[in-house]
């Protein structure tokens, strides 16, 4: 009987990651830094973390909205423009602002892949 358990278990959290994943997917492209890179000139590019963390380090080029303020700040971005998300890694911040402004009616969402801690490109640091 536990087993039965601990399968249905393992099999519903598989189901879930499975779903959100392809929610995701739906909604956003995760590319790589190469590509990343390549989107800024013609994107809104958006650093989710707090205030804190972008002030000590941010891509050069981005305006912090962090991840709590983005429903209050969504007149800030232009849906005619690509809206490129980054995070320190991609968590679950960059996942749910990508849901929510594909959900707002954003045509073109992409997520750097492995956020600001992989980003080999150019920073600004206080």
């Amino acid at each position: 009987m536990v087993t039965w358990i601990l399968w249905a278990l393992l099999l519903g959290m598989l189901g879930w990651m499975g779903f959100n994943y392809l929610r995701l997917r739906r909604a956003a492209k995760v590319v790589d830094n190469g590509e990343f890179e390549g989107l800024i000139r013609q994107g809104q590019l958006v650093d989710l973390r707090d205030p804190s963390d972008y002030h000590r380090k941010h891509i050069l080029g981005a305006r912090n909205i962090p991840s709590q303020q983005l429903k209050d700040s969504i007149g800030a971005l232009r849906k005619d423009k690509a809206v490129l998300l980054y995070e320190n890694s991609r968590g679950q911040r960059v996942t749910n602002a990508a849901l929510y402004l594909k959900k707002q009616g954003f045509k073109e969402i992409y997520i750097l892949s492995y956020g600001l801690d992989s980003w080999n490109g150019k920073v600004k640091t206080s």
